[in-house]
């Protein structure tokens, strides 16, 4: 039934295939943390779990829509999909997970006023880091000093003395990082994370730690676009910790944003969830359990990501010995 649904078939819950990066930075822990399809690489960086651009599509792997892409299901199954916030031109978040086994490149992401006017039809990027393991000291770059002025970044950038500029701190496994649309930041080695973000690929990269590309050569910068791209008005970032769980089954909000909202679900036992039109991902980020979508079961486990559309009646998740997964969803 590949390709071909009848006009009724309910939507989901919708698994996807995901797509594999490689970079310089990448290493083998999406494979042996997150049961990746990547154990032949050892360059993995990245696994793109739910995305709608142009150039990359996520594909429904199982079920009557096997082999629909995102974007068709967007368009052709848009109110079921997405429900209150239909209709949309595209899937509005990205969802990925990555693995940092050498330092990111400092970069940042523009917002939605500045992609239209360097990149028209494009969306700005804010994204939000979930942390999943992470090696004692491992660090993120994030935000400037106040008062950093644009020309004393773009000093620092040209003799490498990133510190004197940019924000820094450690970070361990449960913790959240806010980063807006304009934010200077770099993910340091040896650390795993979920990101949630706008569905955008832009990235203006300002600085490379003194490295060379596989081919020996320097990376390319974009520099005038980059610093332009800063704001350097936004407020000191620092990493929030959920608190511990008292309940069984318990809801903490991480994200709330204009762009996305985020939330912690922590379940032990049986909860049942009313899908109030929204579509919501399903991302799991520790333990295991079942989750129920219409009498649909799919088997949860760290690394899986779900999508359940917004038409979904009703949500009933177990676990016997603990599950954790983020729940991303527009406003």
């Amino acid at each position: 039934m590949s390709g071909h649904a009848v006009p009724d078939t309910p939507l989901g819950p919708l698994n996807f295939r995901p797509l594999l990066r490689r970079a310089i930075w990448g290493g083998t822990n999406l494979a042996t943390e997150l049961d990746k399809p990547s154990g032949h690489l050892d360059d993995c960086s990245e696994s793109w779990e739910i995305v709608d651009l142009e150039d990359q599509q996520s594909i429904v792997d199982g079920g009557p829509f096997d082999g629909w892409t995102l974007k068709r299901l967007v368009a052709e199954r848009g109110n079921e999909l997405l429900g209150r916030h239909a209709p949309l031109d595209s899937f509005p978040l990205l969802i990925k997970f990555l693995d940092a086994t050498d330092r990111l490149s400092l970069q940042v992401h523009p917002d939605d006023a500045t992609a239209a006017r360097h990149h028209p039809g494009y969306r700005g990027k804010t994204e939000a880091w979930y942390i999943l393991s992470s090696r004692p000291g491992s660090r993120l770059w994030v935000g400037l000093h106040p008062g950093t002025t644009s020309e004393q970044l773009a000093t620092a950038l040209e003799t490498g003395e990133i510190d004197s500029c940019v924000d820094s701190f450690e970070v361990r496994a449960g913790q959240c990082v806010i980063v807006p649309a304009g934010t200077i930041h770099a993910i340091g080695e040896g650390i795993v994370l979920a990101e949630i973000q706008q569905s955008s690929d832009l990235t203006y990269r300002l600085h490379d730690w003194g490295r060379v590309g596989v081919d020996g050569q320097p990376r390319q910068l974009d520099l005038q676009r980059g610093l332009e791209a800063v704001h350097h008005s936004t407020p000191p970032i620092a990493p929030s910790t959920p608190s511990d769980a008292e309940e069984p089954c318990e809801s903490q909000c991480l994200v709330n944003l204009p762009e996305f909202q985020v939330d912690l679900h922590r379940i032990r036992g049986r909860d049942e969830w009313a899908l109030d039109n929204r579509c919501r991902i399903l991302t799991v980020v520790q333990g295991e359990g079942t989750l129920e979508v219409d009498g649909t079961n799919c088997e949860l486990s760290i690394g899986r990501t779900v999508l359940l559309p917004a038409d979904a009646g009703q949500a009933i998740l177990t676990s016997q010995h603990g599950l954790e997964l983020l729940d991303s969803h527009l406003p």
